[in-house]
């Protein structure tokens, strides 16, 4: 029977009704994942239509898929950067929730004080064990939301757990009933969904969880879990790695809505980005991220690089303010002792700072050539230069005019006499055999006795 699609305006085919395949034996997909090889990226040709939601958003997981990679947050160290992902997200919500664990006095003690603030964005939601006690002691929090774990790929349902497949829906349709019963909306951490049989376990269960969302008359977010990173962005690739075919089936075939699906991807194959990506542009209107990509392993998808993503796509920040993400980047480093890889975009050292003297050249020229947008304006960081064996005269301009504030005609150029002195003594240094980078501090100091005081930092 065909009937007028509402999404797409056109006449469609009634869906084929997948029903669960309870096999005997797990389908760990061999051919993809022989464990003793990389894993293969297959194709087959086939292509899904692009279909940006409407409305897009960030949501956050730092204080529990985060949190469980590093040592534990405190309370107040949970409470301020709580606030500088409000400050960040802005007046409209772009990052729209986080979530929390409750296991711990500690932990629900965060979750009251992030409560106590008053803000609206992001939506505080938890993270709990598949248990009525959990239920209710989200109920009793006054938490709308929360995620529970429903593993979908054979290596768990068979390989960890120990059961068939309608063993494992059966228990997962449990579980979600008893947060139906304490009158809490569930969202369901597909965990392990790019090894998952999507046609012959994921889209019959999730048809199910609908069934049962439309009889309790309480939404189900669907959280699609890439938990190995191994899901790629490329719509012509067979399931289960293709994320642009995982959100397209999640749609199409199990009925979720886009403002229900979420995407959250972990960075083991160098993809946690371009997949949250290729997620929007597919279809979800959610993709999980953690600040600093901080997370199991590889970590997470980064929060800072979404944000970017967001702008690109959208052509606007709608009421973001990029600026935190230095303040995150600060407030990491010096209030929790967290070492950000020099390298790490948008947040890293010398993420926009360069040694080589033809690049320095550059910006002294033109600050666009060599640096990929305002960094001043968007990030309060502006280009630097780093000054070593291979700056050059330019370099050592550019970093005295940056150093010291120094703006129109009180800048000066790599002509400048003083900047010839300056490299005469970095250039001693290298040939006398030093190999690490000069500091602010031993620079300044040269540069107040080359300049006979001229120039001395307060």
């Amino acid at each position: 029977m065909a009937e007028l699609s509402p999404k797409s305006n056109l006449l469609e085919q009634d869906t084929y009704k997948y029903e669960l395949q309870n096999v005997e034996k797990p389908n760990l997909y061999r051919e993809i994942y022989s464990y003793d090889e990389v894993p293969k990226v297959v194709f087959n040709h086939r292509r899904v239509p692009m279909s940006m939601p409407s409305e897009i958003w960030i949501t956050d997981t730092s204080f529990r898929d985060g949190q469980q990679s590093v040592n534990p947050y405190t309370v107040d160290q949970i409470v301020n950067l709580y606030k500088l992902m409000s400050k960040l997200g802005g007046p409209y919500g772009i990052i729209r929730q986080t979530e929390f664990f409750i296991y711990s006095k500690k932990d629900r003690e965060a979750i009251e004080r992030c409560m106590d603030l008053g803000l609206r964005f992001p939506e505080i939601t938890t993270w709990i064990r598949a248990s009525r006690e959990d239920f209710k002691l989200v109920r009793d929090l006054g938490i709308r939301e929360t995620g529970i774990l429903v593993s979908c790929s054979d290596y768990h349902i068979f390989k960890k757990m120990k059961m068939t497949r309608a063993q494992a829906m059966e228990h997962y349709l449990a579980t979600v009933k008893e947060a139906f019963e304490a009158g809490v909306m569930p969202r369901c951490h597909l965990e392990d969904i790019t090894r998952a049989d999507f046609y012959g376990f994921v889209v019959p269960f999730v048809n199910e969880l609908t069934k049962l969302s439309e009889q309790a008359k309480i939404p189900v977010r669907i959280r699609a879990c890439d938990t190995m990173g191994y899901g790629v962005p490329f719509s012509e690739v067979t399931l289960p790695r293709s994320v642009p075919g995982i959100i397209y089936g999640l749609q199409n075939y199990a009925g979720v809505k886009s403002e229900l699906l979420e995407w959250h991807g972990h960075n083991d194959f160098y993809k946690a980005v371009s997949n949250a990506s290729t997620a929007w542009l597919y279809g979800a209107c959610g993709v999980n991220c953690s600040l600093l990509g901080i997370g199991e392993r590889t970590g997470n998808v980064p929060l800072e690089a979404m944000v970017f993503e967001y702008a690109s796509l959208r052509g606007s920040m709608d009421g973001m303010d990029p600026t935190v993400i230095t303040e995150i980047a600060e407030y990491f480093k010096n209030n929790m002792g967290y070492k950000i890889p020099p390298m790490t975009p948008f947040v890293g050292r010398n993420f926009n700072v360069t040694r080589a003297g033809i690049h320095a050249d550059g910006l002294l020229k033109d600050e666009e050539i060599y640096n990929i947008f305002d960094t001043g304006k968007l990030l309060n960081r502006p280009a630097g230069v780093m000054v070593g064996k291979t700056s050059g005269l330019a370099g050592i301009a550019y970093w005295i005019n940056g150093n010291y504030e120094l703006t129109g005609k009180d800048c000066i150029d790599k002509r400048d006499p003083l900047v010839a002195k300056v490299k005469e003594w970095v250039d001693a240094e290298y040939e006398g055999g030093r190999t690490a980078s000069l500091s602010a501090e031993e620079l300044e100091a040269v540069i107040e006795r080359l300049s006979d005081g001229k120039f001395r930092r307060q």
